[in-house]
């Protein structure tokens, strides 16, 4: 596979959604950083502020495994349970045209 699409949805839980924006934020300038991202793109849902969005592109599936190793990805995982009212919900996708 070469480049390849991230998707991932984090769903708040109830009283966290501020919480996990600040801790999704911290997120972004060391990961632009890293080998292979293109981009690394959060959203928030306009009907459902509890609700985050990932867009993120890759140079190769190797890159994006690198990426989820990272200290500040692990550290934010590390605090998921309390913050989270469900596991990220993360799908990989291809360009077909």
């Amino acid at each position: 596979m070469s480049q390849v699409t991230v998707k991932a949805i984090i769903k708040a839980a109830q009283g966290k959604e501020e919480e996990v924006s600040r801790e999704l934020l911290k997120l972004i300038v060391p990961t632009l950083k890293e080998e292979g991202c293109i981009n690394y793109d959060m959203h928030r849902s306009v009907d459902n502020r509890g609700i985050f969005l990932f867009y993120e592109n890759w140079r190769k599936k190797e890159d994006l495994d690198r990426h989820l190793e990272t200290p500040h990805i692990k550290a934010f995982l590390s605090k998921a349970d309390t913050l989270l009212e469900e596991p990220v919900d993360i799908s990989l996708w291809e360009k077909v045209s």
